[in-house]
């Protein structure tokens, strides 16, 4: 099996795959042509990969896609799972929406930028100025109600497997419980309800490399959203595991006969804990 990879890093344990430089790909379009998978492409790379090459990619399209942008992210949990996503508001950055915003929503609610990831861009709106400030920051109105928690679960998902899953805990802003806002590893037992969550949307929406941000009220999930470039640091040496399984799963969907579309891919994972 021939793998070319764009991210050296994430593929460090896996046996043979050549690196390419994104930026070089065309240069190296024999050794890009030639490969089985085109591992971990930059977005930006897509339309030539997947819709001009019609090459293999991974993460899946629909990783890439859907994890782009939160506002696309949560139009699709609401379509297959509405009663595990809090209470999302999205609208133009107009002032008449921003108003309508206000008035609508009870005090304090969680302010967003769409394009954001490791807790930047994620506001806890209290009074007007934090507001104003919001509405100075992003294009697009994308608000959630704020969930009674003091934590929320990682659950790193992988072809269809779950990786691993922790517990996130609060930072001391008393807000984020992002590892890269001061947030740290919780060692209690991780919620069936959560795993199920995360391995039910990785299946239907198709997407196979991702961590998913999950809180828990009163015994039942809600998904914030996921990563498709999650970070390393909760993995708590499982990277070989992970490797073996992303490994497995390449290898699996190469020996599939289906003739192959990379724009609408046919999962081939078990789905289990």
């Amino acid at each position: 099996m021939r793998l070319v990879t764009f991210d050296a890093f994430r593929t460090l344990r896996l046996p043979d795959a050549r690196y390419v430089k994104p930026e070089h790909f065309l240069r190296e379009r024999e050794t890009v042509e030639a490969a089985d998978w085109l591992l971990f492409p930059e977005y930006w790379q897509l339309g030539t990969l997947v819709f001009g090459l019609r090459k293999r990619i991974f993460p899946s399209l629909a990783s890439y896609l859907l994890g782009h942008d939160k506002i696309e992210m949560t139009r699709a949990f609401l379509g297959v799972a509405p009663q595990h996503v809090p209470d999302t508001r999205i609208a133009a950055n107009t002032r008449e929406e921003a108003e309508c915003l206000w008035e609508a929503l009870p005090r304090p609610f969680v302010a967003k930028i769409p394009r954001s990831s490791m807790g930047q861009g994620v506001f806890l709106v209290s009074t007007r100025q934090d507001w104003e400030d919001y509405l100075d920051l992003t294009p697009t109105l994308y608000v959630q109600e704020h969930l009674p928690i003091d934590r929320d679960l990682r659950v790193v998902v992988v072809a269809g497997q779950v990786v691993t899953a922790f517990w996130r805990l609060q930072s001391p802003d008393g807000f984020h419980n992002n590892l890269a806002c001061g947030g740290s590893v919780g060692s209690a037992p991780v919620p069936e309800a959560a795993l199920a969550l995360a391995l039910n949307l990785s299946h239907t929406l198709g997407i196979d490399h991702a961590g998913f941000d999950i809180a828990m009220v009163g015994g039942h999930p809600y998904v914030f959203e996921f990563n498709r470039l999650f970070g390393h640091r909760g993995l708590a040496g499982q990277h070989e595991r992970l490797a073996g399984i992303m490994l497995d799963y390449l290898l699996a969907q190469s020996d599939n006969h289906e003739p192959h579309d990379p724009i609408r891919p046919t999962p081939v994972w078990p789905i289990a804990v």
